[in-house]
């Protein structure tokens, strides 16, 4: 990761040099060819999710896809480059998904609340190995795992930024903000939706009082969170943290709930 000079002296995330995904090859470009790799593509997201990449076969992959084996390699020259093709398509439709149901709305406190209840009960359902398949580029394309996250967090930081600059936010530094962020979304994606049964809508009125009370202006003003049915938040309270320092201690701290 590198970082350059940004708005009042900040360093600003950036992708190192020769790090974006690959354009599109030639194939593809007419409205046929164009749906024919995105069923390679949907193809690949379903065995790459219940195979792993490693163990994943083309020939599966165009089995599920419904095309010739063949057809594989008009528009990806092996599995690797289908790898980063599919990270590229899912960084673009899921930052999409979210621009489409943010971009319209003028409080950054509403458009946060937006965008995680399409995050959570729109795209992960229809992506539900989201971050198996994330994870494996880890290690079969490091590149293009840093990429994916380099990419959403920029813009988020960008978004952020413009409402700390209206006042709605603290004056955090931005990046962190979007990094911080990120962390949370991307764990309680795995804990209640990759692992579980997906996230219960009072889950995400908690989970949305805790990120908006500290993001928030410090002035006392309330924030409309429309998650389920119409709820208003109460001022943000900083509750103090007990900390148990008997030497050797593992346990949870004295008065805290298992």
């Amino acid at each position: 990761m590198s970082a350059r000079p940004g708005r009042n002296g900040r360093r600003r995330l950036s992708s190192r040099p020769g790090r974006n995904p690959p354009s599109p090859g030639t194939h593809g470009k007419t409205e046929r060819g164009q749906r024919t790799r995105l069923k390679i593509l949907r193809a690949a997201e379903r065995v790459f999710g219940d195979e792993g990449f490693y163990d994943a076969r083309i020939s599966e992959i165009t089995r599920t896809a419904g095309v010739a084996a063949g057809t594989f390699y008009l528009y990806f020259q092996s599995k690797e480059e289908l790898m980063r093709a599919l990270i590229q398509q899912i960084n673009h439709d899921l930052r999409r998904a979210l621009s489409e149901g943010t971009d319209h709305l003028s409080n950054r406190a509403d458009a946060e609340v937006r965008g995680f209840e399409i995050f959570f009960y729109d795209f992960l359902p229809r992506h539900r190995k989201l971050y198996r398949i994330i994870k494996q580029a880890e290690f079969a394309d490091p590149p293009i795992y840093e990429w994916y996250y380099y990419r959403i967090a920029n813009g988020y930081a960008r978004r952020l930024r413009a409402a700390m600059d209206r006042g709605e936010f603290r004056d955090w530094d931005e990046d962190l903000a979007a990094c911080a962020l990120m962390g949370i979304a991307e764990f309680v994606a795995m804990r209640y939706v990759s692992w579980g049964d997906g996230l219960p809508r009072k889950k995400l009125r908690e989970l949305m009082e805790f990120i908006l009370g500290g993001l928030r202006v410090a002035n006392g003003s309330k924030w409309s969170v429309p998650v389920g049915s119409a709820a208003t938040l109460p001022p943000t309270t900083i509750s103090p943290i007990v900390v148990r320092r008997a030497r050797g201690a593992t346990g949870p701290a004295r008065g805290s709930r298992r």
